[in-house]
């Protein structure tokens, strides 16, 4: 399956589609993990900041490996002999963009709102500019995949819905589905440092609770 526009996550095309530059998957999943957790350690260490410097590294594990999967789920689902509105669903309409902006934008809404607690108990009361730049990065980086991952099983019951596949693809589709169940339940790790923020808290596991409801409807409709 070519990987032309309309195939590929936004993430992967902006990956693959920066003139001069021709790098791997693993490699380039190797240097956004050593950029942003370079970044974190080194503001960290010039404002003192070492509490935050745990949360920040969970948080940039999580979108690491996150990114991982998104190669795998991307590439394995182009293998499917879907028919193209399934490629064009989950691929070229972009959803998981939406729907990465909206999280966003809820999370920093709720950081406005709620500044003298997460953001106070980890930065102090007047953060550092640099700090908050490289924290709404790495934030926007988990809301897009946890977008993605959304999108992904909502995709996912349609095709269980309206495709029917061989059996040897219908395997693949079930263990996609389970991957991105494991793929949502990698957000978990951020459970540990939205134990005094409810709210946080509840969105978090309400969405890994979502998407393995929907991902496992998914399973067990999917036909072949």
């Amino acid at each position: 399956m070519s990987r032309s526009y309309g195939e590929t996550w936004v993430y992967e095309s902006l990956v693959s589609g920066i003139p001069g530059v021709n790098v791997s998957r693993t490699l380039a999943v190797v240097i956004q993990f050593v950029l942003f957790q370079a970044g974190v350690l080194a503001l960290g260490w010039y404002y003192g900041l070492w509490d935050a410097v745990i949360a920040g590294t969970a948080a940039v594990l999580v979108a690491a490996i996150g990114s991982v999967e998104m190669h795998r789920l991307g590439a394995r689902n182009r293998l499917l002999s879907t028919p193209p509105e399934h490629k064009r669903l989950l691929f070229g309409s972009s959803i998981e963009i939406v729907l990465g902006v909206l999280a966003f934008v809820a999370l920093v809404t709720y950081l406005f709102v709620r500044s003298d607690a997460l953001i106070g108990r980890l930065f102090g009361p007047s953060p550092p500019v640099p700090v908050v730049y490289l924290t709404l990065l790495v934030l926007w980086d988990l809301t897009y995949r946890i977008g993605t991952s959304w999108w992904s099983a909502c995709v996912a019951l349609w095709r269980a819905i309206h495709v029917d596949l061989s059996p040897a693809d219908a395997a693949t589709a079930r263990r996609l589905d389970a991957e991105n169940i494991g793929f949502s339940i990698l957000q978990l790790g951020l459970v540990p440092f939205l134990l005094t923020e409810p709210i946080l808290l509840v969105a978090v596991v309400g969405h890994v609770l979502a998407v393995a409801v929907v991902c496992s409807t998914a399973i067990l409709l999917t036909r072949g």
